[in-house]
């Protein structure tokens, strides 16, 4: 858009383009090569039409399988304390039937990972006893807090349901208990198949898939769906080196070329930046906060409307490649060994290459993975210097300085805002941010204050306490905080749930997101 153009014409990037991006990233949390959930959507949207799906059901099938699983992966912190890596745990997963005793003995297993024997022990004697019924309960629960995307994507009343039914099985042993067989959406039922096939198919070939299937035909998949997919696998299983070209597929279809307005590219894209956030207990509201800074910055040094949208854009975007690395990795309490720290590095690499596609998102990217640039050259991931980095990447990295000083972190508590204005003044001294840059986002930085009121009839009391457990403090934790006994936190706890509709940390923290409640100045 131009400076000159209306606030509200087409963006030139369409919903599923937007998604389908997304899902890329996706496909790095569940420890997949990216293009998993695109090939898994073209499976069973080829199944589906041997099988009667209606176009309207297509449409839907595209959606459900761009968003099941971001939930999940956005719910890293809860399995890492768990599981450990979990980013290998989510790979590990596809190999296994997730029920009766192969879940207990693969939870088992996974337990603690990690840790040192003695919590580990602790732990696979816990999932032992219980079963591991709990532990899987709780996690499939988190998972769906992804349908609060499909609300604010507008997306129709089946996407929402059939993303509720994702951890459901053919037998009833899944998410909600005892809901399978016809009752579970057409659409969901394919996608169980071919989430799991795909990864099947790149592994072993078709025989692979085919065996897959087969052994799990009455239990987690469908046996009509699977008796369909084993006789015609080798016409719906896609070329494994071919790559998904998304507008060619959908080119036909009116339903799946939705194009974005500026205004609902701009809030899909602060949706893709609050769950990307989710995957710390520290960063929530972290790509916001970024993304509003370095506009206002940008802005500052009167620079064309059109980049300040593209800057705002970037900032919301420029942490999407945090979705390969394991939250073991990103909440480290301690030093990072060196390999840790190369994986850190890779992610903005990652960044750049979720958002390749198309040329419209592509030049978002482009900026987004300039944000841990230095003018020095010793920044990642290209070591760009000087010149070298355009100013669209300067502001970016100082307003991500800025704000990421602001924040705890698991092995640092955050700093004032008159300790960050410091770091960012050092950081410019040394040489490593550029000076215009800085000081447009130090003023931009100047400002704010306590916000004193809540939406949803939240008191100031239940405001500082949900602003603590988004960002990561445990009851204990708010506790000693705010002087306030852990039996006091846990009620105050019931009422934030019980007044803003949430049912866990995740669906608790998008809700003060969107609510503007996350400014890390007032911890």
């Amino acid at each position: 858009m131009s400076s000159a153009g209306p606030v509200d014409a087409d963006s030139g990037i369409s919903l599923p383009e937007l998604l389908a991006a997304f899902s890329l990233a996706t496909d790095l949390g569940l420890g997949q090569p990216m293009e998993h959930l695109l090939r898994s959507w073209l499976i069973a949207s080829r199944l589906g039409e041997h099988v009667g799906l209606s176009r309207q059901q297509q449409e839907s099938l595209f959606y459900i399988a761009m968003l099941s699983w971001v939930g999940c992966v956005a719910d890293a912190p809860e399995v890492a304390a768990l599981f450990g890596d979990d980013v290998a745990f989510r790979a590990d997963g596809y190999s296994v039937d997730l029920a009766g005793r192969s879940a207990v003995r693969f939870f088992a297993g996974h337990a603690g990972s990690g840790a040192p024997p003695s919590r580990r022990i602790v732990a696979t004697a816990s999932m032992i006893a219980t079963g591991g019924r709990n532990v899987v309960r709780g996690m499939q629960s988190h998972c769906m807090t992804v349908s609060t995307m499909a609300q604010q994507l507008e997306l129709a009343e089946p996407v929402g349901a059939g993303l509720q039914q994702f951890f459901t099985r053919w037998d009833g042993r899944g998410v909600p208990h005892g809901l399978g067989g016809n009752d579970i959406a057409l659409p969901v039922r394919l996608f169980h198949l071919a989430d799991v096939v795909e990864v099947h198919h790149r592994l072993g070939g078709v025989d692979g898939a085919v065996e897959v299937a087969g052994s799990r035909s009455g239990k987690q998949f469908d046996p009509a769906v699977v008796d369909a997919f084993c006789a015609i696998a080798r016409d719906v299983l896609p070329d494994i080196e071919t790559p998904i070209e998304l507008s060619e597929l959908v080119k036909d279809d009116p339903a799946l070329r939705r194009v974005l307005t500026e205004s609902e590219l701009d809030g899909a894209l602060e949706s893709v930046a609050d769950f990307t956030d989710l995957r710390s207990l520290y960063r929530a509201g972290h790509s916001r906060g970024v993304a509003e800074l370095a506009a206002a910055a940008a802005t500052a040094l009167r620079l064309p409307t059109d980049r300040v949208r593209e800057i705002r854009r970037a900032g919301m975007l420029h942490d999407i490649g945090l979705h390969g690395l394991p939250a073991t990795v990103l909440d480290k309490p301690g030093r990072l060994t060196a390999n840790e720290w190369e994986r850190v590095r890779l992610s903005a690499y990652c960044t750049e290459r979720v958002l390749a596609r198309p040329p419209a998102l592509a030049r978002i990217g482009a900026v987004a993975a300039l944000a841990h640039e230095r003018m020095d050259g010793s920044g990642y991931h290209r070591g760009l210097s000087g010149s070298a980095i355009p100013i669209a990447g300067r502001i970016l990295a100082a307003a991500c300085v800025f704000r990421a000083a602001t924040e705890e972190r698991a092995h640092r508590r955050g700093r004032s805002s008159k300790d960050a204005i410091a770091l960012v003044r050092a950081e410019v001294r040394a040489g490593r941010l550029d000076a215009d840059a800085a000081d447009a986002v130090l003023s931009a930085a100047g400002g704010g204050g306590k916000r004193r009121a809540g939406p949803a009839g939240l008191t100031p009391r239940e405001i500082e306490v949900l602003q603590l457990i988004a960002h990561g403090s445990s009851a204990v934790d708010v506790a000693s905080k705010l002087g306030i006994a852990k039996k006091t936190v846990g009620t105050h706890i019931e009422r934030i749930y019980t007044k803003t509709g949430a049912s866990s940390r995740s669906t608790a923290t998008l809700f003060a997101l969107r609510n503007g409640l996350l400014d890390p100045l007032d911890l």
